[in-house]
């Protein structure tokens, strides 16, 4: 396991300059930039790597990024879901902030620069393989390429085309562990699922056990092939100089974690690696946001981002003691078409290093989607298919196991607090309380005055723009 204390602290608003000073020194041509590997899973949820200490899963390609340099312990999407997930990690702004980027299925507008973009014009050699930004229409937005660069058959042909006076910028995009999984898939692989922590949202049953596996299988396989990228880029003597990133966009496809607040869907793994610039054995316990890495990404080519919510992370890596954030945010608009109308479910959160407070914009609407069929995937649409949805779903009713339905299913009201101390899984909602009447109103003040100092339209409660912006999805046969 290699969690281990590491005060770090952080100076906000002056990061980017922190950063300039420690980092920038002797970086004087594009020869010393450093190249940039992005490696970005689908689905995979904190903490489900053994880094971070869990017992079935093995992540030895993860665990060594992590080892080598840094292992970043409360790391969150800006949104989860996937585009706007992407679109915040890639222009690092808030998704609000990003029109019909704030949408799954939707489209980024080509006026909101993205960072290999930005290299790009730097005289970087950029480009993608697998998932990019998406799923959606990037050229509805104006874009005639992917948001994450130019599209390569794979790492090797990239690096093969690369100039070889100029840094590169790659985004891997695996597609895993996203569903449908291969049943059994993890139990051949000899996962043993009696040590499987089953969260307390979800019914600890065998078949959810099994499910666990097979969505650990696939864990596996995506850090499995960014091992294949790291021998790969050490086959061309390039590992020294290249930053290189592995995270997800957002939880894993189970009820009550992606598309939703909670941690399960919005807390996601991270780990840094620069040999040539970062110390080696940091675990980070700082709050971060996937809005900052495109800074930190800028930050370090020594460009000096602009227009973005997010700072660089790089004062975290500098050994030096700065001031830690005392809150993060995340939100969501429209996942799937999956309510009458192609309408979303708006909300917003703040998260405290010990509280998480949620606002559900439009109450009256079922949070993971209409129980009948509208659109796309089918009832609960907002919930990926798969034996553990299967098992919530029939649990409804029933006197001893209705309440996991109900979590995952049932209407939510206007606000939730979370003690995040007591109640690690975010069960028990104390908004209705008295004796925690101060703490929902110093977080409900705080999550006010982020939306409105960041121009966050749902601060006019009629305004429902994200619901009738377009949905490029395709339509589902009724289940």
């Amino acid at each position: 396991m290699l969690l281990r204390s590491l005060r770090a602290t952080r100076t906000l608003g002056t990061a980017i300059l922190v950063a300039s000073a420690v980092f920038a020194a002797g970086v004087s041509g594009a020869a010393e930039r450093p190249n940039v590997l992005l490696c970005i899973a689908d689905d995979w949820s904190y903490p489900h790597a053994s880094a971070y200490g869990d017992r079935v899963v093995h992540t030895k390609v993860f665990d060594r990024v992590a080892r080598e340099g840094a292992l970043f312990t409360h790391c969150f999407c800006a949104a989860p879901s996937c585009s706007p997930s992407r679109a915040a990690l890639l222009t690092g702004q808030w998704p609000h902030r990003l029109e019909e980027g704030a949408n799954l299925w939707g489209y980024l507008p080509v006026r909101f620069a993205c960072y290999p973009e930005i290299l790009e014009q730097r005289g970087y050699h950029v480009g993608f393989t697998g998932k990019g930004w998406g799923p959606g229409d990037f050229r509805a937005g104006g874009r005639k390429r992917n948001p994450a660069g130019n599209l390569y058959k794979d790492f090797a042909t990239f690096l093969q085309k690369r100039p070889k006076d100029r840094p590169f910028c790659f985004w891997f995009g695996s597609i895993d562990p996203h569903r449908p999984y291969e049943t059994g898939a993890g139990a051949r692989a000899g996962l043993d699922a009696k040590h499987v922590r089953v969260p307390r949202f979800l019914p600890d049953l065998p078949t959810v056990r099994q499910d666990f596996l097979d969505y650990y299988f696939e864990v596996q396989r995506f850090d499995r092939d960014v091992g294949k990228l790291l021998a790969e880029l050490e086959r061309v003597g390039l590992g020294e100089n290249t930053l290189v990133i592995v995270t997800s966009d957002n939880g894993m496809p189970f009820p009550r974690a992606k598309a939703n607040l909670y941690d399960a869907g919005t807390r996601v793994p991270l780990a840094v690696r620069w040999p040539s610039r970062i110390r080696s054995g940091q675990v980070v316990e700082a709050l971060v946001s996937h809005v900052d890495l495109a800074p930190t990404i800028l930050q370090a080519a020594c460009i000096t981002p602009q227009n973005m919510d997010g700072e660089s992370l790089l004062p975290h890596l500098s050994g030096n003691p700065v001031r830690q954030r005392e809150y993060i945010f995340t939100e969501r608009e429209r996942h799937a078409n999956v309510r009458a109308g192609n309408a979303g479910f708006p909300a917003r959160a703040v998260r405290s290093r010990d509280w998480l407070y949620i606002r559900n914009f439009r109450p009256d609407r079922w949070p993971a989607g209409d129980p009948r069929h509208w659109y796309a995937v089918g009832p609960f649409g907002d919930i990926d298919t798969g034996p553990t949805k299967e098992a919530v779903l029939k649990t409804e009713g029933m006197p001893d196991l209705g309440r996991f339905f109900a979590l995952a299913c049932g209407k939510r009201p206007p606000e939730e607090l979370y003690d995040l101390k007591n109640d690690p899984d975010q069960i028990e909602n104390l908004a209705g309380r008295s004796n925690y009447a101060a703490k929902l109103s110093e977080l409900r003040k705080v999550l006010h005055d982020w939306m409105k100092q960041t121009g966050d339209p749902r601060l006019d409660d009629g305004d429902d723009r994200f619901d009738k912006m377009p949905y490029f999805g395709p339509p589902t046969k009724e289940q």
